[in-house]
């Protein structure tokens, strides 16, 4: 007899419950939506008054919506077609010129479903639309801002060891001029040993005694390779902190990311949340009565301030910050943490400097891309401002608040903060957009393929193996829903690399069906039972699946650890298809077996 214990057939009934429940979510679609967010770095919420705006608005147009959803982050209007809400973002963007206004697919599942967790898998740019952008990294900044930084240690290297220079300047690389051969020497024992990635050549003679400072082959590798992380991370917090769903930012190359943001079709918006950067510097202030010392900046209300040209950090080694309240005077603050050069860097000024002003400037970069005579120009603009004059109190390092601000202007500039800063300015140098009606074509064919692969498989295992093929084409149903249900608890993005991941999981799920199938009629026609062949041939046939599956399992993880975008997408599917379809095929159709045959004595079985 061939009988699983009870526990077994709870097992089996409770996982294909509770993965239906999961995969349900997928079953309800997504809703035409208009997304409302703050514009990036403005002193702006989501209230009570945003909302009033948007129904206002919509119901002098005369547009229905069917549902309105507002959180702390953005506003989420639902419509039922696309020419509604194509009407509705029109008006919308007028209505709020300061906001980020973007056309969107929200998720139409509900409300009991989404308390449990059960939430629909995303939906990759080529099946839901939105916009990919191919983006160019300036190295030459990125490496000329480390020059700046090591211009400005060097300075304070030869200055605690009490070493003069004559000038110290950038020209490809860094250049510094002693007016004594004996100084220089001393100069380059120094620096050889405090750098050893840099690459010191002695030039000049006769009172311009000279060292030439450059990065070494591997430092500037290094040095591009984390300017391209840092872009990487600051893309992918800027985007999530704004709200835009399941964004696509990855390395492409040595000098180049990818940015995809599915759901997104203004591209003019798009690019404004990916270009527009921000920063901080933390400077001394200059000699007020000496017009040469330092350089020039403006206050908010646009009085001048001169500062030091030294910086004593940078936004980049800023590792978090948050909106507070200054205990002191209970105003809005910001609190910031700096990393452990930045630490060392502040600590060592403000021990020197207690009882000095500094000073907080603020840095945002616009980037923004106009057609001029057909072709497409990329214009920066950098806009720099002193949010911020106190007096050191006490020396501090890592943790310190900076203070003078407006609620708002603490919150946004901690969002900012937080996001960090870019290491080097980008280009975008190829763009494309995907609408929706594209991205449901993309759908509609790729389930047609399943759906035709789905029912030519089942045809030929119910033909092949009568009652036998029709429990594997249930159990083929089941992996398909246990698929589609880890893919949606695990926030997976399907693509349509994914959906032919999935296409080719239906055919190996049914292929461990026909070894067991066949493994039974070679026992049958052995001579054995019909009990005693069910049991062979699911023991027989289990290490030549087992075999196949893991090889096949191991190619597919190899996909996902070295290949990029799709690929990556085709390998999820196909590992999670191996997983299911191993249940599905063995312990699945097997429960079947037992549950229907294992109890009788059977003269023969159909299969």
């Amino acid at each position: 007899m061939n009988q699983y214990p009870i526990w077994k057939y709870l097992l089996i009934s409770a996982v294909i419950f509770v993965c239906a429940l999961y995969a349900l979510p997928n079953w309800f679609g997504d809703d035409y939506a208009v997304q409302v967010s703050p514009a990036y770095a403005r002193d702006m919420t989501i209230d009570d008054t945003v909302q009033a705006t948007v129904e206002a608005t919509l119901k002098e147009a005369g547009i229905k919506f069917s549902q309105l959803e507002k959180t702390a982050k953005q506003l989420l209007v639902r419509f039922q077609d696309s020419n509604t809400q194509l009407k509705a973002y029109s008006i919308l963007k007028e209505a709020l010129p300061k906001y980020v206004v973007a056309q969107n697919l929200a998720p139409a599942t509900p409300d009991w479903l989404k308390g449990l967790g059960a939430l629909p898998m995303y939906l990759g740019l080529d099946l839901r639309g939105g916009v990919h952008f191919l983006m160019q990294v300036d190295m030459k900044t990125a490496v000329a801002q480390d020059e700046e930084t090591y211009l400005n240690e060097l300075r304070s290297l030869f200055r605690e060891n009490k070493l003069r220079y004559k000038g110290i300047n950038r020209k490809d690389g860094i250049v510094v001029t002693f007016s004594a051969l004996e100084t220089r020497d001393k100069a380059n024992i120094l620096v050889s040993k405090r750098y050893d990635d840099l690459v010191i050549t002695e030039q000049g003679g006769m009172g311009n005694y000279q060292l030439h400072l450059t990065f070494s082959e591997k430092s500037l590798k290094e040095n591009r390779a984390k300017a391209l992380e840092q872009n990487i991370t600051t893309l992918r917090n800027r985007v999530n902190e704004l709200g835009v769903s399941e964004p696509v930012i990855q390395r492409q190359g040595d000098e180049r990311i990818v940015v995809q943001l599915p759901g997104v079709q203004d591209t003019a918006r798009a690019k404004e949340i990916l270009g527009a950067t921000a920063t901080l510097e933390f400077r001394l202030l200059a000699n007020e009565d000496n017009k040469f010392a330092g350089r020039e900046y403006k206050r908010r209300d646009g009085t001048p301030v001169r500062l030091k040209r030294s910086i004593i950090a940078t936004g980049d080694q800023i590792v978090d910050a948050k909106a507070t309240i200054d205990s002191r005077s209970g105003r809005p603050a910001a609190t910031v943490r700096l990393d452990n050069k930045g630490a060392k860097s502040m600590l060592q000024t403000t021990r020197k400097n207690v009882g000095k002003p500094m000073a907080v400037v603020f840095i945002e970069y616009h980037i923004k891309t106009k057609l001029v005579d057909g072709k497409s120009v990329t214009t920066r603009k950098k806009t720099e401002e002193v949010i911020n004059v106190a007096t050191i109190q006490e020396e501090f390092g890592k943790n310190f608040q900076i203070t003078g601000l407006k609620s708002s202007e603490a919150n946004n500039l901690a969002l900012l903060l937080r996001a960090g800063a870019l290491k080097a300015p980008m280009e975008i140098i190829e763009e494309r957009t995907i609408g929706p009606s594209l991205g449901k074509e993309n759908i509609r064919l790729g389930l047609l393929s399943i759906q035709i692969a789905f029912l030519v498989v089942m045809l030929f295992m119910w033909m092949r193996y009568k009652t036998f093929g029709l429990i594997a084409n249930f159990a083929l149903m089941m992996n398909v829903v246990i698929l589609i249900a880890l893919l949606s608890l695990l926030q997976a993005t399907l693509t349509l690399p994914g959906m032919a991941g999935i296409v080719l999981t239906l055919g190996m799920a049914v292929d461990a069906n026909v070894l067991i199938f066949e493994k039974i009629r070679e026992e049958i026609a052995n001579g054995n039972s019909p009990q005693n062949s069910i049991h062979l041939g699911y023991e027989k046939a289990f290490i030549t699946i087992f075999d196949a599956n893991i090889t096949t399992l191991i190619a597919a993880v190899m996909l996902f650890g070295f290949g990029t975008g799709p690929i990556k997408g085709f390998a999820i599917t196909l590992s999670l298809g191996i997983v299911t379809s191993m249940f599905t095929a063995i312990m699945v159709t097997r429960g079947i077996v037992n549950f229907f045959y294992g109890s009788k004595r059977l003269s023969k079985i159909p299969v």
